[in-house]
């Protein structure tokens, strides 16, 4: 649950922001408010939000001020900046000082609301298990582009259609500047990355034999049985039938 933490020097604005919006139903619990920065510095220290809320503009101490020493003082949290003030020049401080979202004042029903679940999606995808490395894989954290790469060859290997270019348009990137990434890595290539998953998909339908050795290489986007054969046997040493019978034969 977030913990969130509502700094505005109108108090009209600020009490509609702690009880107009559905916190329960955000899976979030507001903690602390303040009127300007200066007073939240206090309340932060007593509270511990994971999320502020905050003006950009208040008296004694702004947002960016008060920010700027939440991080200093070692604060994570992350920070929605509102404002009326359309200005490219406190849109670049507030990014940089680790801002999530820039809502203009007077903001409509629900834009809120939609700051936060969009939040809320990015901190699901940055903490989400990162697949299971195929064997060759080289190990090591990976970034975002790369695990979503990664994720949607796994898912897609079965079409015999899939593409290094579907993949890199499905990620919005350039087919070359996601291979560049993809190598570096996990030292193998994009190309390499999909085979290995077809052939891990091969394998696993083989282990529960209830398709021909046709029908897997169907399933695995294979159209020329004996191309399949040839690179699973090129991976694991052995043709799809022996595969087959060594699972038999441990039985």
């Amino acid at each position: 649950m977030m913990r969130v933490m509502v700094v505005e020097d109108e108090e009209m604005i600020r009490k509609g922001i702690v009880m107009a919006v559905d916190w329960a139903a955000l899976d979030c619990i507001v903690v602390g408010e303040a009127a300007n920065g200066e007073q939240a510095l206090a309340v932060a220290e007593d509270c511990q939000p994971t999320l502020i809320i905050t003006d950009l503009k208040m008296p004694k101490m702004d947002g960016l001020e008060m920010v700027r020493r939440l991080r200093e003082a070692g604060s994570r949290a992350y920070v929605i900046i509102l404002t009326a003030y359309d200005s490219f020049a406190y849109a670049q401080t507030a990014i940089r000082l680790g801002a999530v979202d820039f809502l203009l004042k007077p903001f409509h029903d629900g834009d809120l609301e939609n700051a936060v679940l969009a939040l809320q999606k990015r901190i699901a995808a940055q903490t989400a298990p990162q697949p299971e490395p195929l064997p060759g894989v080289k190990p090591g954290p990976k970034s975002r582009y790369v695990r979503e790469a990664m994720v949607y060859l796994e898912q897609n290997c079965g079409s015999g259609d899939l593409s290094v270019g579907q993949a890199a348009a499905q990620l919005g990137l350039s087919e070359g500047h996601l291979s560049h990434l993809f190598k570096k890595e996990t030292d193998m290539t994009l190309g390499a990355y999909l085979t290995r998953c077809r052939i891990q998909k091969a394998m696993a339908l083989l282990r529960e034999g209830k398709l021909k050795v046709y029908e897997i290489a169907e399933a695995c986007g294979y159209r020329d049985i004996a191309y399949f054969s040839g690179t699973f046997k090129k991976i694991t040493g052995k043709t799809p039938s022996e595969y087959q019978d060594s699972l038999s034969f441990r039985f």
